[in-house]
């Protein structure tokens, strides 16, 4: 009966801490695994931008954020797959 207390507090820590960041973590793979050029990403600074190129060997990251202006990052700078970009004033997004 005394073990059951220290039992129950691990499977609660698990259940609460350890599980949920495992899937996170899963999750931010899959991301960053799934980058291609043309897909729109947020990065963690929460600019977004759309991927142009992909060095492997450097594992970095080459995403357009402006006309002309292109940041290189590397791949864990990106977060999200954005569906669609936040526009100025209101104004709605150009079809491709």
């Amino acid at each position: 009966m005394e073990l059951l207390l220290p039992i129950a507090l691990i499977a609660m820590f698990w259940f609460l801490l350890i599980a949920p960041q495992r899937r996170r973590s899963r999750k931010m793979a899959e991301v960053q695994a799934g980058l291609q050029p043309g897909i729109r990403v947020m990065l963690s600074a929460g600019i977004f931008g759309t991927v142009d190129r992909i060095d492997e060997d450097s594992a970095t990251v080459h995403v357009q954020v402006a006309d002309g202006v292109i940041l290189e990052v590397v791949r864990g700078a990106v977060v999200e797959i954005a569906q669609e970009f936040p526009q100025p004033d209101g104004e709605q997004p150009e079809e491709a």
